[in-house]
């Protein structure tokens, strides 16, 4: 059993969230699996349930949600020494979890490479896609949002790093971006790495897929 929990935040996923949990199953030996749902009206949930043979998972409600306050339960609710946090429409392509633990000796978070899917094609990586490049990265700065940048679709820190530097509960967005520049202000480094990947699939409404094609 690998020493992982994962967290993922759902809210009507259920075209995706099987597609997320499988992936974790694939890469992972029985990782516990933190749903935290903010008050879903599909079967999300149900989808959820069809996998409780496979590995330890557990669903959480969150009815005041924020981006921060969902994932900071999620880490209360986690047994283990590393943490994952996964989008529920996501799908891991390439992990290595021993790349991930020697990384985590060195840098408080890790987050790894997207490919965006546009109904199943992938796009051109342009707007918050193009941060997703072939080199490994330490503490990315971005141009175009003029900060630094991290991304917690797919992610990986340890559970003390979290408990001890949560993630902003106010901000409705962008708690990723708003955790770093904490983060570089107390002198910490985080690394991208493009050898960890995942395919991260269009949602109707979503902020980081304009301009598809």
């Amino acid at each position: 059993m690998d020493n992982i929990s994962i967290i993922i935040r759902n809210k009507n996923e259920q075209d995706y969230i099987g597609f997320a949990i499988q992936s974790c199953i694939e890469f992972f030996d029985k990782p516990e699996i933190i749903v935290v749902d903010n008050n879903s009206s599909d079967g999300s949930i149900q989808v959820v349930n069809l996998f409780t043979d496979r590995t330890d998972i557990r669903i959480i409600n969150n009815e005041s949600y924020t981006p921060g306050k969902s994932i900071n339960l999620g880490i209360k609710n986690c047994s283990n020494d590393y943490i994952m946090i996964l989008s529920a429409h996501a799908q891991i392509k390439k992990l290595d979890f021993d790349i991930v633990k020697d990384n985590l000796k060195k840098h408080s978070a890790i987050f790894g490479k997207q490919i965006p899917v546009y109904k199943g094609k992938k796009i051109t990586p342009r707007y918050i896609w193009n941060h997703f490049g072939d080199k490994s990265v330490v503490n990315m700065f971005s141009d175009s949002e003029k900060r630094y940048f991290f991304h917690n679709a797919f992610s990986f820190f340890k559970k003390k790093t979290l408990l001890n530097f949560p993630f902003d509960e106010i901000h409705p967005g962008k708690e990723d971006r708003f955790w770093v520049q904490e983060l570089i202000q107390n002198k910490g480094t985080y690394l991208y790495d493009p050898r960890l990947e995942i395919n991260h699939f269009y949602t109707e409404g979503g902020a980081t897929w304009k301009g598809i094609g």
